[in-house]
């Protein structure tokens, strides 16, 4: 293959970044159509890219990598393992009150004001969009990022998961608070995922369990967002916990 230059892999890094804080900060007062359109062509333009640059520059074929089972199984198993962590850590602790996700918090209101203002305030359009984003958009990330960015670009995994992670810190920002350490400590969470879907890329020589597992997890967010929005189970963690045990 040959040497990929440094501007591509600058670019590959940055872009996600930019488009982030272009459709989801600078354009927040527009109408939706602009915020939509202006999303649309970004994300276009990231996941075309890799493969004009691979087919017309590098001149190479795309192969299918066959499904290995151990990829599946450990992607699965770290999927499920963050989605029931989320969703423990959010109906347990997250969203008592006086806590960053209770249901009067400048973050639920940030979320829902969020929501509503690029489309998504509407129960059916949440689902299909939060389907869509776990089973399509997991995909088109792991393909962008494990296979392009990590593999293709001879990145680095920590370098990679920072590109990763980069525009996650403007939606978690926008919602938390740039001086929130909750912010950071979800930024960290995300990396963290980042990195283990290159390692798992890098052991099995599969994208399809980092795709499982980065699915489940979009799974869980979606979960915990509409859960945020539609205000379910309004009852205290202490009380679940004590339900429990009633026969």
């Amino acid at each position: 293959m040959k040497k990929l230059p440094s501007f591509i892999l600058v670019f590959a890094l940055v872009f996600p970044f930019l488009l982030t804080l272009n459709y989801f900060v600078i354009l927040a007062g527009a109408p939706q159509t602009v915020q939509q359109a202006a999303y649309s062509i970004g994300k276009i333009i990231q996941f075309v890219l890799p493969i004009l640059w691979i087919a017309l520059v590098c001149k190479e074929r795309f192969l299918i990598r066959p499904i290995r089972r151990s990829s599946l199984l450990e992607g699965t198993l770290f999927g499920v393992a963050v989605f029931v962590m989320m969703l423990a850590a959010y109906l347990f602790w997250l969203r008592l009150p006086g806590n960053v996700l209770a249901p009067d918090s400048p973050a639920c209101q940030a979320i829902s004001d969020k929501m509503s203002g690029i489309g998504l305030g509407n129960t059916t359009m949440f689902i299909v969009i939060g389907v869509f984003y776990s089973i399509i958009h997991s995909g088109l990330e792991e393909y962008y990022w494990r296979w392009f960015v990590f593999r293709k670009l001879s990145c680095s995994a920590i370098i990679a998961s920072l590109g990763f992670t980069l525009h996650h810190v403007i939606l978690l920002g926008t919602y938390f608070g740039y001086a929130s350490p909750y912010c950071w400590l979800a930024s960290l969470g995300v990396f963290i995922g980042g990195w283990y879907w290159c390692w798992l890329y890098r052991r099995t020589d599969s994208i399809w369990g980092a795709w499982i597992g980065h699915g489940i997890v979009d799974a869980a967010i979606f979960t915990v967002g509409f859960l945020i929005i539609h205000h379910w189970f309004p009852i205290t963690a202490t009380e679940i916990f004590s339900n429990l045990w009633i026969t």
